[in-house]
């Protein structure tokens, strides 16, 4: 393939990728910008490969690796459940981390002896950067792979003097990159480009172990961000223009989403990083003896009274969770919600900005039961109905309907906007028990009159609603 070919190639993908980003944008046309985005992919893949700058002698060493990795790709998309999507996310941009680290250090290694003067000065401050945002990419991903799928605790590790901490390692990273810009030789430029990458990785478990778990799907998205300058570097590295605007898409979009949520927590982005709030996932905070304990009864309902509360309602509103997730509840959920509109009762459901542990998530599980676009509606559109609501009805959801966040200004989730359940009629909870959510935060939700709590396994609590519905 000639050059001219390559490009247009290139250029084709990168609108293609372009197209995609707005597919994605809306859960209607998210099917199509998938395809967009595979389709780019695969032409950018084959551009590379038979175009001049890769040998033929090289081509059967990308087809094995093609061929080892799209099969591993292939046995994850079998074998990973819904439910372990965000640890899946989280490790994929694990590994772009890695590839920007690999890529630099084989670059600095293979072409620096190419470049001279200002252009030996330029490409090894874009080796410099690239291994550094690679770096903490690679760390911060796998902590945060550990965090969602439980194998490290939710609660945020804070060290004394952290921010001083951060302050010392940047300045040792900038001090090691002017070492490196004067290296003569690569080996002498090795030693600070190591000192640097282990900094970088230690930075980035740092970072993310200071982030409590009720601020994981923001870092989700900003882990995403990062991968994306981590590809733009690697572009850089080596003179690829398709991989400096694909990972130049990445980088801006993560980084517009991780805003967008930050502002739908009401959060600072630099705050969340910095430092970040919440204890365990699951587990009691410690009593300080300032935020307000929930007071009074819980009232338990089962299956049956559940079902003639829904009967009776003209109009309900479903808050899914991370439970529902858990259970594999979605396709019930959507069997009873069927059921009630077959009824004439207006259902329609009310997502929270980070409910579940990765942006969209409870959208995509929705969508995966078949449940109609135009009654999933966002936090922002549902609040103002909640009042005028027969049933609000939580399925394995905690932090983001816990009016703690408005009442307790001591609440270590003060000021995160909620759905307001507690203001329509009657609100029933569904949990397997009275535990804290994931940020560790008690809910007063649970004591409050008009609530009920459903008490065991979602899908099969909501299988004997549905029963109980058609009887």
């Amino acid at each position: 393939m000639s050059q001219s070919l390559a490009t247009v190639a290139y250029l084709g993908a990168a609108i293609l990728f372009i197209l995609s980003l707005g597919g994605l944008s809306n859960p209607e046309t998210s099917r199509r910008g998938n395809l967009f985005g595979m389709v780019g992919m695969a032409l950018a893949v084959l551009a590379t490969v038979f175009g001049p700058r890769v040998s033929p002698a090289g081509i059967p060493w990308i087809i094995a690796a093609l061929v080892v990795g799209g099969s591993i790709g292939l046995y994850a998309a079998k074998v990973v459940k819904m439910t372990q999507m965000p640890e899946l996310v989280a490790l994929m941009h694990s590994l772009v981390g890695l590839a920007a680290c690999l890529v630099g250090f084989a670059s600095y290694v293979d072409t620096s002896i190419q470049y001279q003067g200002v252009e030996k000065v330029i490409h090894e401050v874009e080796i410099y950067i690239g291994i550094l945002i690679g770096a903490v990419t690679f760390s911060g991903s796998l902590i945060a792979f550990g965090k969602l799928n439980g194998k490290i605790g939710g609660k945020p590790l804070l060290l004394p003097a952290r921010h001083w901490l951060n302050l010392a390692g940047l300045l040792i990273v900038i001090w090691f990159g002017r070492e490196f810009i004067q290296a003569k030789t690569v080996a002498e430029g090795m030693t600070p480009l190591i000192v640097m990458t282990v900094i970088a990785l230690l930075f980035g478990v740092h970072m993310v172990m200071a982030i409590g778990g009720a601020d994981m799907p923001v870092v989700v998205s900003m882990l995403n961000s990062y991968s994306g300058w981590a590809a733009a570097a690697t572009g850089f590295m080596l003179s690829n223009d398709l991989l400096i605007v694909t990972g130049a898409l990445v980088g801006s979009s993560g980084a517009i989403l991780s805003y967008i949520m930050c502002n739908a927590m009401n959060r600072n982005f630099i705050s969340v990083i910095a430092g970040g709030f919440g204890s365990g996932g699951g587990a009691t905070p410690a009593k300080s003896g300032e935020a307000a304990q929930p007071q009074g009864e819980v009232v338990p309902v089962n299956a049956a009274d559940t079902a003639e509360l829904l009967r009776e309602a003209k109009s309900v509103i479903i808050v899914p969770g991370y439970g529902m997730a858990v259970a594999q509840a979605q396709h019930t959920v959507y069997e009873i919600t069927k059921t009630l509109r077959e009824k004439g009762v207006k259902v329609r459901f009310a997502i929270h900005p980070v409910a579940g542990r990765m942006p969209g998530h409870m959208n995509v599980l929705l969508a995966e039961a078949k449940v109609p676009y135009d009654i999933v509606m966002e936090m922002d559109e549902m609040n103002e109905d909640f009042p005028d609501t027969d049933v609000a009805m939580v399925i394995g959801a905690n932090d983001i309907v816990n009016p703690a966040a408005q009442d307790d200004p001591a609440s270590p989730i003060a000021g995160m906007p909620v759905l307001e359940v507690w203001k329509a009629k009657t609100s029933i909870v569904m949990k397997r028990s009275m535990a804290s959510g994931y940020a560790g935060v008690d809910n007063p939700l649970f004591y409050k009159e008009n609530n009920r709590m459903l008490f065991g396994d979602a899908k099969k609590m909501l299988d004997e609603v549905l029963g109980a519905l058609k009887a």
